[in-house]
């Protein structure tokens, strides 16, 4: 706990806590568009509400004739809406705010918070009607569209052209005391539209409807949800005292002089910040004593307009001597949760720095879990940093559309169309859903006449999963002898002897018995595929293999069952399934997702609150940065991401430390979010390589050429030319950067050993390049302390 939370309440801050007592609590549901299942939702857990004794009503909700919407009204009662018309001969309904009180329901389920009433109605908006409701004591649950709230709705006007009807301000989500996100894909809503559920088929005509601008809303909901996450994160752990990046969220920080070269730094920030899903911090230190020049000046006005322009805060503070610049700089950082700090190279001379000491060697010295990021002296001559189309070297979509296509192209090309649909539910956390969807849509897969089985279930004797199992027909499992122990698995061979249209497979990152034929389910899985039956699995997100540092990072927990990025990206839907943490932590409470002797002890370890909010903010961000993918490789304009420079290489310097496949996963993330070829490189210096050592250069490799990547040996004769030899590599693979770890050795180790970030800093200017911290968590122990 904070020191805040020691200090007592004052009379005023005890009389809102009491006021709060009394007060409605309001849940928002957020979707993209339309038909996301934003008010089946709210319905469902309206009914299930009821059932647990809780008094709940509907009051204007509109059910648009949708079947499946039509079945979770239940028996919840109706309060009677007012019915009236608009100028255009439109139906609408307003609450009646008046019944509702006088009715008294502990919840009130309500549609469209984005609804302008009648002219002669008490409250110009529903949103004023729920104000009251929630004064008088009663819950609200009510549903809105990304595209209503003002914050966002100049945005998706840009980008897809939409315009709202209606719309809430931007600080209602601030309002909520639970919010929501119902995520759909676009392949799910035009499934939805294609097959009547949404009601006319001349709403395919709307723009909305169009793929490019689902995805778009989708990912502008994705994002703008994450947002609010990540304050809830910055407000938790300054409670808890916690200083330092949270792990879920990149934040980034210029630091820069009243220079030339100080907008260049700020839009490259800018570029960053932007394809790593980040936020941005610009500071600049002065000496208050000295007047800026004519030409500072100048400069100071240019960098703080582009500061406001790409909303990034601006601070000057005063530095009376360039020395103190490192320790300030760092203390900054710490304080702002900065995870990256972007710097320009040095300018002065190796004998300048040796007498006067190296500004960056010493911001290298004292930083903790930041990252340092330097930027080339000639990035400004790399031209116009522009986005490329997800790219497919040497694929068949990259080749002269006229050419003949040879055998092997041909049997490729047929590969594909026969390969199944592949389809993923991801979560946050163990229990916010992900099974029970998956059997809910395979029921729904077999209402329709497809042939669809169970390949693998695991409910974890959670009852409410086991009930949606339904008619769905289940494919034995394969026993298996390990040890004089008898283990079940999936009978892949069974299921392709069965061969049905769609199997449901749950836990993708699940390591199958020893003896099975494949180490990995997905590795089952894509063996499915390849046959021409459909997939759709479950999995959560601290599994991805490119996030494990970070997931380990915010809950300390490293997690070992892990599946490669390479397996989501390759599935053809994925969605989001989105659970608060304080109602995630319910059902725990409740027994619904480990049994009740297990509870306290998940409460206190991988389900505190702080790990829970985290790890939302984390799969939002990544399913976020997922669907801009797949829009980039669909259509090229409006990226929520913004552009980036026309080809990027990446190079990754790693040691056998424990910290290279952190650096490796750290170099795929990057580099997949910047469209760049990467390699990882191991130098050495030995005549020859040890059995251990070469052990460990193949688990090195192994993990490279997991994630995408290219590994090289290299060997130079000397130690001290080890910069110079990786310099060479960077250049003969034309790299626009290098990423190497933190140097734990001593300045000692340093001068009689040599230093390759030294010697990268002296030496290869021409490239950017970070130096990857290593992690260890802070606690603010004193409001207001410093590390």
């Amino acid at each position: 706990m904070g020191t805040e939370g020691f200090r007592r309440r004052t009379p005023e801050e005890l009389l809102l806590s009491i006021s709060k007592l009394h007060r409605g609590r309001l849940k928002i549901y957020i979707g993209a568009v339309s038909g996301s299942g934003k008010t089946y939702h709210m319905l469902r857990e309206g009914c299930a509400l009821r059932e647990r004794g809780i008094d709940v009503v509907i009051c204007a909700v509109s059910t648009r004739q949708r079947e499946q919407t039509k079945l979770q009204l239940g028996s919840l009662e109706r309060v009677p809406s007012i019915h009236w018309f608009n100028e255009q001969g439109e139906e609408k309904k307003d609450l009646n705010v008046d019944a509702l009180i006088q009715r008294n329901p502990e919840v009130v389920l309500v549609d469209g918070l984005a609804h302008r009433n009648r002219a002669e109605a008490a409250y110009p908006t529903r949103l004023d009607d729920i104000k009251v409701l929630l004064e008088h004591g009663i819950s609200v649950f009510t549903t809105v569209n990304v595209y209503e709230l003002e914050g966002a709705t100049e945005l998706a006007m840009k980008l897809t052209g939409i315009q709202a009807e209606a719309t809430v301000p931007s600080d209602t989500m601030d309002l909520a005391d639970e919010v929501r996100l119902i995520d759909v894909s676009p392949e799910t809503i035009l499934q939805r539209l294609s097959d009547g559920s949404l009601g006319s088929r001349a709403d395919k005509e709307q723009p909305m409807f169009r793929r490019g601008n689902l995805g778009k809303l989708r990912e502008l909901s994705l994002r703008l949800v994450a947002e609010g996450v990540n304050e809830s994160l910055e407000k938790y752990r300054e409670e808890q005292g916690l200083l330092g990046p949270s792990g879920a969220a990149e934040r980034i920080l210029v630091s820069t002089q009243y220079h030339w070269n100080g907008s260049i730094y700020i839009r490259r920030g800018q570029q960053i910040a932007k394809r790593l899903n980040g936020d941005l911090r610009v500071v600049t230190f002065v000496n208050p004593k000295r007047e800026l020049s004519k030409e500072a000046a100048a400069f100071k006005r240019s960098m703080m307009k582009l500061s406001e322009k790409v909303g990034a805060p601006f601070e000057e503070l005063p530095l009376h001597a360039v020395r103190g610049l490192p320790r300030k700089l760092v203390s900054y950082a710490v304080e702002h949760n900065v995870s990256r700090l972007l710097l320009g190279h040095s300018k002065l001379t190796p004998w300048q720095e040796f007498w006067r000491g190296s500004v960056v060697s010493r911001i290298l010295q004292y930083t903790q879990n930041v990252d340092i990021f330097i930027i080339a002296d000639r990035a400004e001559q790399d031209g116009e940093r522009i986005l490329p189309t997800k790219s497919d070297p040497g694929g068949i979509a990259d080749m002269e559309p006229y050419r003949r296509l040879n055998s092997e192209e041909v049997r490729e090309k047929i590969g594909r169309m026969r390969r199944g649909k592949f389809k993923v539910y991801i979560g946050a956390a163990p229990g916010v859903g992900k099974t029970y969807t998956m059997l809910r849509e395979g029921n729904d897969l077999l209402a329709k006449g497809i042939d669809a089985v169970i390949g693998l279930l695991e409910t974890h004797n959670r009852q409410e999963t086991a009930d949606q199992e339904g008619a769905l027909p289940v494919i034995p499992r394969s026993r298996n002898e390990y040890k004089g122990t008898v283990l079940e698995e999936m009978d892949t061979d069974a299921i392709l002897k069965r061969n049905p249209e769609v199997v449901l497979v749950d836990e993708l990152a699940h390591n199958n018995v020893p003896g099975s034929r494949y180490r990995k389910r997905y590795e089952d899985i894509m063996r499915i595929l390849e046959a021409g039956i459909s997939v759709i699995s479950t999995v959560n997100v601290q599994h991805l293999e490119s996030l494990n540092d970070a997931v380990e990072q915010i809950t300390g927990v490293r997690v070992r069952e892990t599946v490669p990025d390479s397996i989501l990206q390759s599935a053809d839907e994925i969605q989001l399934i989105d659970v608060a943490p304080d109602s995630l932590q319910q059902r725990m409470r409740e027994g619904k997702i480990y049994a009740m002797n297990k509870v306290e002890q998940a409460l206190g370890n991988f389900f505190k609150r702080g790990n829970l909010i985290a790890l939302r903010e984390l799969a939002l961000r990544e399913i976020a940065d997922d669907v801009d993918e797949r829009l980039e490789s669909y259509e090229r304009e409006n990226s929520l991401r913004g552009p980036w420079r026309r080809r990027e290489v990446i190079v990754v310097s790693v040691t056998t430390s424990l910290n290279a496949e952190r650096l490796i996963r750290r170099g795929f993330r990057i580099a997949h979010r910047l469209k760049a070829d990467w390699y990882v490189t191991y130098i050495h210096d030995l005549p020859e390589l040890s059995e251990e050592l070469s052990l460990r250069i193949r688990k090195m490799e192994d993990m490279t050429a997991k994630l995408g990547g290219k590994f090289k040996l290299c060997h130079t004769p000397h130690r001290r030319k080890r910069a110079m030899r990786l310099i060479a590599l960077a250049d003969e693979n034309a790299a626009t950067q290098i990423i190497v770890g933190q140097s734990k050795r001593t300045l000692w180790e340093r001068w009689t050993r040599g230093s390759v970030v030294q010697g990268l800093l002296r030496h290869a200017r021409h490239m950017d390049l970070l130096v990857v911290a290593d992690y260890e968590p802070i606690l603010q122990v004193e409001k207001g302390a410093r590390p």
